[in-house]
């Protein structure tokens, strides 16, 4: 649960450490940039180095964009959100997720850090490269381009005024998560998962 309230202004220092405190901050542009080049570097493989075809391995790349709508509701959900009835939870809540509720409009927290952009990527790459085997050169593209289109809309929300068009739905539905009720909207490159598990608000399903 986050009880912070939001500020339109301001940051927080969250590391003594300078150093640190700069590995954590990031400009959007180099997490999604290093994501998609990542994912055309593997995608390419799967080409070039597999028995893949285009269609098979176009499958498997839309297949592991839509887990990842499925990853990223249940990461906002369970584990951005997690319980906060221990100091140590309500402290690694707040490091991951609970400042960026209090201030939402703070750019450099918009996005994960490149390392960590890097390693969660390769680990993800060897974990599921045991279960999928050479699928895994197509799938995973997928859930990295479908992580890096979140990223940008996660930040164009935050960023930027809403569009006149139907987008603009992704920005009402972040603003009643930041806003109205933290505990609903989880999903915010797709409502698709809130209307599944029944988080997405009467007024905004009806709006």
């Amino acid at each position: 649960m986050i009880d912070e309230k939001p500020k339109n202004t301001g940051t927080r220092k969250l590391f003594e450490s300078p150093v640190l405190e700069r590995l954590t901050r990031t400009h959007i542009a180099v997490p999604t940039s290093i994501l998609v080049l990542y994912a055309v570097a593997l995608f390419y493989w799967s080409l070039t180095h597999t028995a893949l075809t285009w269609g098979i391995a176009t499958l498997l790349f839309f297949a592991g964009w839509f887990v990842f709508t499925w990853v990223e509701y249940n990461a906002h959900r369970y584990v951005f959100h997690m319980g906060t009835y221990t100091k140590l939870r309500s402290k690694i809540q707040y490091t991951i997720h609970g400042v960026h509720h209090e201030y939402p409009k703070d750019k450099d927290w918009l996005a994960m850090p490149p390392i960590l952009s890097i390693s969660i990527s390769t680990i993800l790459l060897l974990l599921l490269r045991l279960v999928l085997g050479d699928y895994v050169f197509a799938f995973l593209p997928g859930f990295l381009v479908g992580y890096s289109v979140y990223l940008g809309i996660h930040y164009s929300v935050h960023a930027f005024s809403p569009p006149r068009n139907f987008f603009k739905a992704l920005w009402v539905n972040h603003s009643i998560h930041h806003y109205k009720d933290g505990e609903s909207v989880f999903g915010v490159s797709s409502p698709l998962w809130d209307y599944i598990y029944g988080t997405m608000p009467r007024n905004a399903r009806n709006g």
